[in-house]
């Protein structure tokens, strides 16, 4: 890997883990609406509101990777159908994205892009909507792409392609690392990247898939990969 000039990385899974942020981040909402606008409540359970999103997203294939749009879209529609109109949107969005974005990055993370930044242009490259500024990591990136922004999710082609863009070097210069073997690695290598898995839980590869150049348990390993001091 001595032509790589650009990595981009994935967030959730591969940076900090994710489902627990988001099953508090949800539980969290759903007491704040339940305190606050309590007909909404009444009217909807939790399970409810996660098969609305479903829904929508099944409704406009065009925005389905945009988890921001979604997710005010079913606030919206339970809220008027509570007879709230649109009040309860803002703040309940800004309270999700407050405890969604309330992530405990994995310790490695920090002295390993610090180590990557000096050496290559990192650019994060995300399907969800997670706030690096707010999370504290924004300076270790050169760039940030979100499905939302590039309007295209992994394993899409077209998200890659902004990164690559973003990055300024060639894609076969460009290297991905990402826990999801099939949006990550398969996106990656489909886009003409090269592709490490990070597979933190000592899984196997599975077999229908191609492989990722490399495979490494978490960021900090990356950098004996590349023939970096870790």
């Amino acid at each position: 890997m001595q032509d790589i000039r650009t990595i981009t990385l994935d967030l959730d899974d591969t940076l900090w883990a994710i489902h627990p942020v988001i099953v508090r981040a949800e539980k969290a909402l759903y007491a704040w609406l339940q305190e606050h606008y309590p007909r909404i409540t009444e009217r909807f359970s939790s399970e409810e509101m996660l098969h609305m999103r479903e829904n929508i997203a099944a409704e406009n294939s065009g925005k389905s990777h945009d988890f921001t749009f979604l997710r005010r879209k079913v606030l919206s529609k339970v809220s008027a159908a509570a007879g709230y109109g649109e009040a309860p949107v803002d703040g309940a969005m800004a309270l999700f994205s407050a405890y969604r974005n309330d992530v405990e990055v994995f310790p490695e993370v920090r002295p390993a892009l610090s180590a990557l930044g000096k050496k290559y242009r990192v650019i994060a490259v995300t399907n969800g909507n997670a706030n690096l500024d707010t999370i504290g990591i924004r300076d270790l990136f050169d760039g940030v792409v979100s499905a939302s922004v590039a309007g295209a999710a992994k394993p899409d082609r077209e998200i890659f392609d902004v990164a690559v863009r973003k990055g300024g070097a060639q894609s076969h210069e460009t290297l991905h690392v990402g826990d999801h073997p099939e949006a990550d690695v398969v996106g990656a290598i489909n886009a003409g990247l090269r592709s490490v898995w990070v597979n933190r839980h000592g899984d196997d590869w599975p077999d229908h898939l191609q492989r990722p150049d490399g495979i490494v348990k978490d960021i900090g390993d990356l950098l004996a990969l590349l023939g970096m001091q870790s």
